[in-house]
């Protein structure tokens, strides 16, 4: 039996993202990683974390720079902090550990604004250190496998797509959910819950069908802090000759059953999704064919964890860059944008967001020995 080198896990951030989504992967991938050290504002909030982790009082910090100070060990830096502090901390830390043989994992989006979202497609060549984008929806299950539906052709050539996103953030704001924390109730950076929420939808839309070429949106005006519009519409032309459109909702609820979903339209049939935690993947064929594809629902979060590892240890490439999620944020930018000024935007200049690091990291294919 091989032995599994363990990466020590420095946690910088240790909220509701860490205690809902980063640690279960964590404790899944047991045999890979292990936290050796956890920083947190909220001195208190870190302790508990510290008592969960078995770790000493040595290993709890509020102050990032004083963990990278004193844990020298560390092998990955995991933040996960609001997203107005994602590339100020990012480009610290990078900057920090410079050279070295480290990896940094950033919460989506990478940046508040395009502005430093284009700083930080530099961060990994400009330090020489790997940077993943924890984008779970890129690395869901589902999403992946939609993706080879499309690529090897189940429905026939792809005509169209709708998707309909529905959150009811007025009601999730009043119980223990994402939407009740303050920051993101006054959020600090343009769309509000449109970027924080409706970007992992069209994560996965780039990530089923390519680069945008153009879209056209519109939007219905809200006088509520954590999104200026309640619904969002958006007709998107890909690259690929594909046409859809995608609807986000934050305001209120879609009450019929089955949900609207994605729906995929081919010469030879359609894909449906339902909702992410469907668990299946129904096709429907023009011959009266039906198939279903069942999927681990929610998978994201152990798949990206695995793919880190599996890059810093050289076995594979980190699959989802700041170059990829730079996409994905210029993608809800160019959305508002176009609401706006009432125009179709242009999207992607390039076909594809596959950055090669191994020069500027000296060629290494993994980063831990």
């Amino acid at each position: 039996m091989i032995r599994l080198r363990k990466l020590k896990v420095g946690v910088i951030g240790a909220g509701m993202a860490f205690a809902r989504l980063h640690h279960p992967a964590y404790q899944q991938l047991g045999d890979r990683y292990e936290i050796a050290a956890v920083c947190d504002r909220d001195a208190a909030k870190a302790r508990v974390w510290a008592g969960r982790l078995n770790l000493d009082e040595r290993s709890v910090f509020t102050d990032w720079r004083e963990m990278l100070r004193q844990k020298e060990d560390l092998d990955v830096i995991d933040i996960m902090v609001p997203i107005a502090l994602n590339f100020e901390i990012t480009e610290g830390v990078a900057k920090t550990l410079a050279g070295r043989r480290k990896g940094i994992i950033c919460e989506k989006p990478l940046a508040p604004t395009l502005e430093q979202a284009e700083a930080s497609r530099e961060l990994a060549r400009k330090y020489r250190i790997p940077v993943m984008i924890a984008e779970n929806y890129r690395y869901n299950h589902e999403i992946d496998l939609l993706r080879d539906l499309v690529r090897t052709g189940r429905a026939g050539d792809i005509y169209y797509f709708i998707q309909n996103r529905v959150v009811d953030f007025q009601a999730d704001m009043l119980q223990d959910k994402f939407p009740a924390t303050e920051w993101r109730q006054h959020p600090e950076f343009p769309g509000g819950t449109v970027t924080d929420t409706a970007l992992h939808d069209l994560a996965g839309l780039r990530h089923i069908f390519g680069p945008v070429d153009r879209l056209q949106a519109f939007g219905r005006p809200q006088a509520a802090g954590y999104s200026p519009y309640a619904v969002i519409q958006v007709n998107l032309l890909f690259k690929s000759g594909v046409t859809g459109h995608f609807s986000f909702f934050c305001a209120g609820r879609e009450m019929q059953r089955p949900l609207i979903g994605l729906r995929i339209f081919g010469t030879k049939g359609m894909i449906y999704l339902e909702e992410r935690d469907a668990g299946t993947i129904n096709l429907a064929f023009n011959d009266g064919r039906k198939e279903q594809v069942p999927y681990q629902v929610q998978r994201g979060y152990y798949n990206e964890l695995l793919n880190f590892y599996n890059a810093l240890t050289g076995s594979e490439p980190v699959s989802v860059t700041p170059e990829m999620e730079y996409g994905d944020l210029k993608t809800v930018h160019d959305i508002l944008k176009s609401i706006a000024e009432g125009e179709i935007v242009p999207v992607d200049g390039e076909d594809t967001y596959r950055p090669v690091y191994a020069p500027a990291l000296g060629g290494q294919a993994g980063i831990v020995q």
